[in-house]
């Protein structure tokens, strides 16, 4: 996070020759030697202060935190208030040859307790975007491949009341270093305490407006925050009676914002010193750690890891908050994937058979990514792809229709 009213110094070099240069999503007119592309220095973009935003205002060339004409402020709706923080999506950019190290400097002015913060992320090979990587002043982010796609986004934080920082321009430098080999590790699934987020007509962390039965869950960690509509990353959620739901991350709480506690201690961005996959809130609340305050200060008056949407606590047949297993899917990649498409009408309903008349065994909200295994005709049905028999299935003995998931790859015949 950039803290002063000053320009970052790029950890990247201080020579900064141009480079070959790619608009948005358009291949770059052709190949630069990796040789040649090192011998340069850093590759750069300097994508311009526009794009799909939430809670930040632009204005003269200068972006800031959106506070409304009846003096609301604007934050997250899972963290009632605790702080204000607003996202521009500065869209995704192709470099000339693959980058693994971002830096991003920043100019702007930054009151103090306010933060401005560049998220980068790359995209594989298999088209799935990594997990957003802080790129802050002095540590450049390091994404887990080299890529040529990276895109980026600005976050505007500051505490409530204040009037928040404001940004002019920023750069995006992006370099190859050596790295290891990558380690595949196992998807990270843990039991955490889920509560109820509620805030119908609130807005969420990505822009969206909460209607009632929604089908969304916040994280304590914008590093998972998918962007409006759409399910990048996405968990499935699951009671003690087996009951699960499939839905995306469009919001950040419920008690803090930089607690990624399903990464490892090395990786995660807060509260490295306790174990993967215990939430900081919950080590507060059990344990008094941080004096049993979260990092607001504020305290902990449950352990909770997850906060659900109210579809999704309903779906799941929760009648009280309770300890859920949550599957963080984008951890680890196991099958293909397909997006539910329900066009507002409601949750794909998961069934244990491919029939319409099968039993409801779970749910996949709107824009969640589902992973897929295998397919086989069934009953027709009719949905956003139009009619079909076929039926994918998501996990043992669980299927849901093909009318309703978007993308979905040719896969094997179910046996």
């Amino acid at each position: 996070m950039v803290t002063a009213a000053v320009t970052t110094v790029t950890a990247l070099g201080t020579a900064l020759p141009a480079t070959a240069r790619a608009e948005p999503g358009v291949p770059p007119a052709g190949p630069v030697p990796a040789a040649a592309a090192a011998d340069e220095g850093p590759q750069r973009w300097a994508p311009p202060l526009a794009g799909t935003s939430t809670g930040v205002e632009l204005a003269e060339g200068t972006a800031r935190l959106t506070t409304t004409r009846d003096g609301t402020e604007t934050g997250p709706a899972a963290l009632r208030g605790a702080q204000r923080q607003g996202l521009l999506d500065l869209g995704a950019h192709q470099f000339a040859t693959p980058v693994n190290r971002i830096d991003a400097p920043v100019t702007g002015d930054v009151p103090p307790g306010s933060a401005v913060g560049v998220d980068v992320r790359g995209q594989g090979a298999d088209g799935q975007w990594s997990e957003w990587i802080p790129a802050e002043p002095g540590s450049p982010a390091m994404l887990p491949e080299p890529t040529r796609t990276v895109a980026a986004r600005l976050a505007l934080v500051a505490p409530t009341g204040s009037a928040g920082p404001s940004v002019r321009s920023l750069e995006v430098l992006a370099d190859e270093v050596p790295t290891g080999p990558r380690t595949v590790t196992p998807r990270a699934s843990y039991r955490v305490f889920a509560t109820r987020e509620g805030l119908v007509g609130g807005t969420t962390a990505n822009g969206h407006r909460i209607v009632p039965d929604d089908q969304f869950v916040a994280l304590p960690s914008r590093r998972a925050l998918s962007p409006k509509g759409r399910g990048d990353y996405s968990v499935r959620v699951c009671t003690e009676a087996g009951r699960c739901a499939t839905v995306p991350v469009w919001d950040v709480g419920p008690w803090n914002t930089t607690d990624d506690y399903w990464n490892p201690p090395a990786q995660r961005q807060s509260w490295k010193d306790l174990p993967q996959g215990r939430p900081q809130a919950q080590a507060a609340f059990e344990n008094r750690h941080n004096g049993g305050r979260d990092g607001f200060g504020r305290q902990v008056k449950n352990p909770a890891g997850i906060d659900l949407a109210d579809g999704t606590f309903w779906g799941l047949g929760l009648k009280n908050n309770a300890f859920v297993t949550v599957d963080y899917l984008w951890t680890s990649r196991s099958g293909a994937l397909g997006q539910a498409v329900t066009g507002g009408t409601g949750p794909v309903v998961e069934r244990a058979t491919p029939d319409t008349a099968g039993v409801d065994s779970g749910v996949v909200g709107d824009g969640a990514q589902v992973e897929l295994q295998c397919q086989l005709a069934g009953t027709p049905v009719a949905g956003s792809q139009g009619t079909s028999t076929l039926w994918l299935r998501t996990r043992p003995d669980r299927y849901v229709p093909a009318a309703s998931i978007q993308g979905a790859p040719p896969l094997p015949p179910c046996t």
